[in-house]
């Protein structure tokens, strides 16, 4: 498989670096050199240093030949362009394009948008995948990170434990024996800021930041058993009136259940324009840091407050204030992932990450066949993968007990003819079951190799 990605920055290197992994003949093209030449020297890909919507560069990257074409530059006009010369002049079969601006999301969302006219297969919005993931991470406040999998049959959960958790200092093992109807797995935790994966002696302790794979029928079992509980929001602060605000207010609206929703905005003619567009939700204008505004907002009867300006310093303030006001659940957004080591200081309860999220969703559409989605963790520790089984792969046919996995990785639940089940060491993997695999980041390619196919995409 021949693709081109246009943009080298963290989206496009992250792609870059899962397709080139998997033996594709991956082509990385940038207008900054540097960026080109980090690609070239860390991923087994080609660069070409050049906008990437002249013709001529798109010639020498191969488009003439290309099956797919990735544009995720920082400019939205460029990877519009990108896919429209890709698809005039190179005929390149299948294209997907990067796109902020809201202008231009609301016309392509619209009856009046035809792909003739702009033909992009797939249209990726940062703003919209990280409002979707804040908006999950509401809905599921005893969590700190949340992911589907398996077409929602089952999900990823990540919890801190607290001294209140009922299984503190019981080995994995008897975990296994005294809930042996439940389908989840601890999978990995994080423990002094060290991620790593959990063998059967393995016991937890307060204050670790646990990751368990769950049967979705399970999971409110599964908090309960580790001292959660899951409490329905009503009351909602949004601060930050952006395109990812406005998202995150005008979803919280269309819900079946009538949320209490407050918005802070602090550019006034912004919140003028917001609160045209929503219907129940109260826009505030003022700083999401003034106190007397947060009264006014009536944090002290908030269940949940988002913090999702376009500032990371903010959001980490906001949503500390907000937590040290008795705010029970706060949710920030954060681009850069090294600041995401202040969450635990600053008592923040989850982060949403757009890099993360995006690059886990233009995954998710180019992946078919054996790699069904990838979930990253972190500042890309760690990756979650949904695989299936086929019958060319050396553990087709073998048990789990058989398998030498690497130290790094482990089976969090399969799905065998359409049941979702708790793995053990005498399940047997056989062709089309479909398996969710924690691996740390150096063992990915020893979990591709025991796939060992070649990737087929739509």
């Amino acid at each position: 498989m021949k693709v081109i990605i246009c943009g080298a920055g963290q989206v496009g290197w992250q792609i870059a670096r899962h397709l080139s992994s998997e033996r594709n003949d991956v082509t990385v093209v940038d207008n900054n050199a540097a960026l080109i030449a980090r690609a070239i020297d860390t991923l087994d890909v080609n660069g070409i240093a050049g906008n990437a919507s002249y013709p001529d560069v798109l010639k020498r990257a191969g488009a003439e030949d290309a099956d797919m074409i990735i544009a995720a530059t920082f400019s939205d006009e460029v990877n519009m362009v990108t896919c429209q010369v890709a698809h005039s002049v190179f005929k390149i079969p299948r294209k997907i394009a990067r796109l902020r601006g809201s202008a231009y999301l609301e016309v392509i969302y619209s009856d009046l948008y035809q792909r003739d006219h702009m033909p992009i297969d797939v249209v990726i919005s940062p703003e919209r995948e990280v409002a979707i993931q804040a908006l999950r991470q509401l809905r599921s406040p005893a969590t700190f990170d949340n992911e589907p999998f398996l077409d929602g049959k089952a999900e990823l959960i990540g919890l801190v434990l607290g001294d209140d958790c009922s299984v503190l200092h019981t080995p994995l093992r008897q975990l296994s024996e005294l809930f042996s109807t439940l389908r989840a797995t601890v999978v990995a935790l994080r423990r002094d800021g060290i991620l790593f994966v959990l063998d059967r002696n393995s016991t937890l302790e307060a204050g670790d930041q646990v990751y368990i794979c769950t049967h979705a029928d399970d999971k409110a079992r599964t908090l309960e058993i580790f001292g959660k509980t899951s409490k329905e929001q009503e009351r909602v602060i949004v601060v930050g009136g952006g395109n990812v605000g406005m998202m995150v207010a005008q979803d919280l609206e269309k819900g079946k259940k009538r949320l209490h929703a407050k918005m802070i905005e602090q550019d006034r003619n912004r919140a003028e324009e917001v609160a045209d567009k929503l219907e129940r939700t109260i826009v505030l204008h003022g700083d999401g840091l003034d106190m007397e505004l947060l009264e006014e907002a009536s944090i002290n009867t908030a269940d949940a407050v988002l913090a999702v300006t376009d500032d990371d310093k903010t959001n980490l303030l906001v949503a500390a204030r907000a937590k040290s006001l008795g705010c029970p659940m706060v949710v920030a957004l954060i681009n850069d992932p090294t600041l995401s080591n202040l969450m635990g200081p600053l008592s923040i309860d989850s982060s949403v990450n757009p890099r993360a999220t995006t690059v886990s969703s233009i995954l998710r559409h180019i992946r078919h066949g054996r790699v069904r989605a990838v979930y990253s963790l972190g500042d890309a520790e760690a990756e979650v993968i949904e695989a299936q089984i086929m019958s060319t792969s050396p553990i087709a046919g073998m048990t789990l007990r058989q398998i030498d996995w690497p130290d790094g990785s482990v089976i969090g639940a399969i799905l065998k003819n359409g049941q979702v089940l708790r793995p053990t060491g005498d399940t047997k993997l056989n062709e089309g079951d479909i398996v969710i695999i924690f691996t740390l980041a150096d063992d990915v390619p020893e979990v591709e190799r025991l796939f060992q196919v070649s990737i087929d995409f739509f």
